[in-house]
């Protein structure tokens, strides 16, 4: 038996399945979509009665189960060895190795604790998040109705085997509700409609049926007015030919029996979990590793200037060393890891405790937190899956609920009388605003004409009460194939197409209503009696939105998020549900446009666009990185395997916990179902962590960098080492100690309301301006000593013990006024605090409530540093107690440092405010009121909704999608 036909068996030329074209690939093998349905039969070796046991067991063997591959997930220790890779972690565990080099134990064994610490925290936090995961995996369906034969000769008997049986030839069958178990061919069908849209982001269900001749394009059947009003092709390839389904899909209504062409990992799906290349960094990576990399240029460079300067101006060698390791262990954060990873894996715990949300990437948590563009699907995340009315209009578009009541009609009669198994979701729409039993009411049903995707139209013939001899035909269908079969003129038939594309062009999807009048008979009725009809009017019906959208909607746009959508849906469609929910679209942009542009053509275009409509994967993938390459921070929401490329191209991926198997193990972050809300939770939690990452870098690289300069200085000017290295050492564990609570403090409000993203130019500048004014306070030390052992000369007290005793003293206690002076940071915009000055004033208690952390760890690094040299510790290390006129002395510089932090704090805030305020006049607020636009250009003013709309051709679907 030659080998069956495997769409995407050529990974060169058809890597994720059956190619779109109608010619035979280059790999060999002949597309099954190309081929008549005999000469497919031929090739794989079987027939409409399927294939024998031993023909299946025999391919089982040859191609593998029916199974898509797994990703394996990293092991925990695999996760630890990887958390080295952080570059802060990996410059502590060389600082760690070189202080053990010179025997520095004491402070080897704290840097290599903290490495330890860190990479415990990072790894056990992602091993939970993968074992929460592992509880959401499902399959992609559980069993399957397959044809098969004892013998060749048997008659086949239907059964039901696990999907993983499956082999290419097997003769399935579909009915609704079922999960297509692989690339099939469909051989027969009745009223078969399938959700695509796992693959393809369609909103509705699309219609498939038998072809025995070789696949047409995709609605080649589409005559007359629709062919002038319906953008034709724009789903052109696999997913659009009829007679083709594939696995992921669902059968939405209908039946249809079908031969399977492609399994496992050579189905479209299975060829989608590939797992992509290697991720370019996220906006945590970039944001964490600028500051690493510019942090980790200093302390290579100060051991080597410490050991120089010693050598030449004071004529020490080596046993500096130890010293200079201590110098730059003191410029170095070394609760980093620790910090970061704690507030991220806090956030992450109350997330899926809250609220169910599941953070698989630490770091995607602060990424969540600094994200500006969010770019999100229409279908299932501004709507629901549902159509519903939103009214019903005669011939002249005034409105008519008579037009409803016959459309209730029909859809009732049909369901009942073809004996359908559940109404489409159309007829479900139209039942539920009527109510069935009111389209019960007042005729009793005779004969129904179920839909096919020939005629693109339902009849439903039914007898009214007192006529007898009168049947009425309820005809309800696509507008260009119902207005074919009306006794109308051409010009009242022009003039009802033209109305029906204004009313498409504003998002509504219409079905066309009509009826006629028959003498009673007898013999069946038919497509033929179809004519002659009467018109009636129109029911238009919309995507029934989210309930939670349009409030979340406005809580992002109050958090500076930019809102656009990336859509496969109709333009028209995607422009009407933004409309209703407050956010203008503007302009809707189709795919075709986006192919002619350049990547900065495409930025500038994305700039002030909303809607990106008739989307391929292709296309939001492009535009998601078009937009994260000019330094924006990107979310993408999806839940298909059409979403894999763009949700891969963001800086973080988000899915709901129902979205297809695949796509939750690619993405970052998993909600517990697909709500907006979710995400404005989960950004606030990474706004708050980010918040407190933030904080502790202000403060503790302020901080160290003024201690470094004053070490530095004071090495050079004093005749002994200014402060033993086991002495920097315990002042660095102090610090330390204190900074864990900058992990389990509460930001303020404002901080919570702009995207967080650590940037290191505002960093540097930030803590070059607050270090050296840490620096001076230092310095000025040197003089309060200086006098201070200068009156205490007489009382034997070695001055070098004391310089040491002091020094210490000073240091925590200035860096324990550092982290109560800055951790609030900027406070936002002046007029962002007036508006909510009175909010604030009612809410101090709370607020002072939530600094206790930080109030508690500076309180007690004061007190550390006050009694520390009191108590029996003191001369262990070195450090003898001082007289109370030292105290005096430094109480007053320590006043002057305050004042000074805080002048230069206001300023700061001042200059942070000006630039915000600029930012936002600078580029106003996107179309809808959503958002200042977050992608460089002020936006254009948006058009009329007529206008956005009217980009692309109206929809004007058929009765059943």
């Amino acid at each position: 038996m030659p080998e069956p036909a495997v769409p995407g068996a050529d990974a060169g030329v058809r890597a994720s399945g059956v190619p779109s074209s109608g010619a035979p690939s280059s790999g060999g093998h002949p597309d099954p979509g190309a081929l008549t349905t005999l000469q497919l039969l031929r090739y794989l070796d079987s027939g409409p009665r399927g294939l024998t046991e031993a023909q299946a067991e025999e391919r089982l063997l040859r191609y593998g189960e029916n199974a898509v591959p797994e990703w394996r997930t990293a092991s925990w220790p695999r996760r630890f060895l990887w958390s080295l890779r952080d570059p802060f972690t990996a410059v502590l565990l060389c600082l760690g190795l070189v202080s053990a080099t010179v025997a520095a134990w004491g402070t080897a064994l704290v840097i290599l604790s903290l490495v330890a610490v860190s990479c415990l925290l990072r790894s056990f936090g992602e091993h939970r998040a993968d074992r929460s995961m592992a509880g959401l995996r499902e399959l992609v369906a559980t069993t399957a109705t397959v044809l098969r034969r004892e013998e060749a000769g048997d008659a086949p008997e239907p059964r039901d085997i696990p999907v993983d049986g499956l082999v290419p030839g097997d003769v399935i069958r579909l009915g609704p509700g079922d999960l297509v178990p692989a690339d099939v061919r469909l051989l027969r069908a009745s009223g078969l409609t399938v959700h695509q849209a796992p693959l393809t982001g369609e909103s509705a269900p699309v219609v498939k049926y038998a072809v025995d001749g070789p696949g047409p394009g995709p609605d080649t059947h589409v005559v007359g007015v629709v062919k002038a009003v319906r953008a034709v092709g724009d789903f052109a390839g696999a997913f659009a030919q009829p007679h083709l389904c594939f696995q992921g899909s669902s059968v939405a209504s209908g039946s249809g029996t079908a031969v399977v062409v492609a399994t496992g990992a050579r189905t479209r799906f299975g060829a989608a979990r590939r797992r992509p290349g290697r991720r370019s960094p996220s906006a945590f990576d970039r944001s964490v590793n600028g500051i690493s990399w510019v942090l980790i240029r200093f302390m290579l460079l100060t051991p080597p200037l410490v050991l120089m300067a010693n050598a030449a101006l004071r004529g020490r060698g080596l046993e500096t060393l130890p010293f200079a390791v201590a110098v730059a262990v003191g410029l170095t954060p070394e609760m980093l890891p620790v910090i970061v990873t704690t507030a991220l894996a806090r956030g992450a715990a109350r997330l899926a405790r809250a609220h169910s949300v599941i953070v698989k990437r630490l770091p995607a948590l602060h990424d969540l937190g600094a994200v500006d563009v969010l770019f999100l699907d229409k279908t299932g995340t501004l709507t629901q899956d549902r159509p519903v009315v939103a009214r019903a209009m005669d011939a002249h578009g005034a409105a008519d609920p008579e037009v409803l009541r016959w459309a209730a009609v029909n859809a009732w009669w049909t369901l009942q009388l073809a004996d359908l198994p559940v109404p489409d979701a159309l007829d479900e729409a139209i039942l539920g605003a009527v109510g069935e039993d009111a389209a019960a009411e007042g005729a009793d049903g005779v004969a129904a004409l179920p839909f096919d995707p020939v005629r693109r139209l339902s009849t439903a013939v039914v007898r009214g009460p007192g006529r007898l001899g009168t049947h009425t035909l309820v005809v309800k269908g696509a507008v260009a194939d119902v207005l074919q079969r009306c006794a109308l003129d051409d010009d009242e038939r022009a003039r009802l197409a033209a109305l029906a594309a204004r009313e498409a062009d504003s998002g509504l999807r219409l079905l066309a209503v009509a009826r006629a009048e028959r003498p009673a008979r007898h013999r069946d009725y038919t497509p033929a009696d179809e004519y002659g009809l009467d018109f009636l009017g129109f029911v238009a019906l919309h995507d029934a939105l989210a309930p939670t959208a349009a409030d979340a909607l406005k809580v992002f746009a109050d958090r500076g998020v930019t809102v656009k959508i990336l859509t496969g849906d109709h333009p028209g469609t995607a422009a009407r549900a933004c409309l209703d929910l407050g956010l203008g679209p503007g302009e809707v942009v189709t795919a075709d446009r986006i192919d002619a542009l350049t990547d900065t053509e495409l930025a500038e275009l994305a700039a002030r666009t909303t809607v990106f409509a008739r989307c391929a994967p292709e296309h939001k993938a492009r535009i998601v990185a078009v937009v994260r390459a000019t330094g924006h921070t990107t979310g993408f929401l999806g839940d298909g395997v059409n979403d894999l490329p763009a949700l891969y191209a963001a800086d973080v991926g988000i899915c709901p916990r129902d979205a297809v198997d695949v796509v939750r193990e690619s993405t970052d972050v998993v909600l517990a179902k697909k709500d907006l809300t979710a995400i404005d939770h989960a950004i606030t939690a990474g706004r708050h962590a980010g918040g407190n990452i933030a904080t502790y870098l202000r403060i503790t690289l302020s901080s160290n960098l003024g201690n470094v300069i004053a070490m530095l200085v004071a090495g050079l000017l004093l005749p002994f080492l200014p402060m033993l290295p086991v002495q920097v050492l315990v002042q660095n564990l102090c610090f330390d100690a204190a900074q864990l609570a900058f992990a389990y403090d509460r930001p303020r409000p404002e901080t919570l309301r702009r995207p967080s993203e650590l940037r290191s130019r505002a960093f540097l500048r930030f803590i070059t301006r607050f270090g050296l004014i840490n620096a001076s306070a230092d310095l000025a030390t040197f003089a309060v000593l200086a006098l201070a052992l200068h009156t205490a000369a007489g009382s034997g007290m070695e001055s070098e013990a004391a310089f040491h005793s002091g020094w210490f003293t000073e240091n925590l206690l200035t860096q324990a006024l550092v982290m109560l002076l800055l951790r609030t940071g900027v406070r936002g915009p002046a007029w962002a605090r007036g508006r909510r000055g009175g909010a604030e004033r009612r809410g101090g208690a709370g607020r002072r409530r939530a600094a206790g952390p930080v109030r508690w760890a500076a309180g007690g690094l004061a007190a550390t540093g006050v009694l520390l040299p009191l108590s029996p510790l003191g001369p262990a290390l070195g450090m003898p107690a001082l007289p109370a006129q030292y105290y005096v002395l430094l109480a007053a510089v320590l006043g002057l440092y305050a004042v000074g932090l805080v002048v230069a704090k206001g300023r700061h805030e001042r200059r942070h405010a000006a630039l915000v305020a600029a930012g936002e006049a600078g580029t106003g607020t996107a179309a809808g009121g959503v958002v200042a636009d977050a992608v460089g250009a002020p936006p254009a003013a948006p058009a009329p909704p007529a206008a956005g709309a009217a980009q692309a051709a109206p929809a004007i679907e058929s009765a059943q999608p």
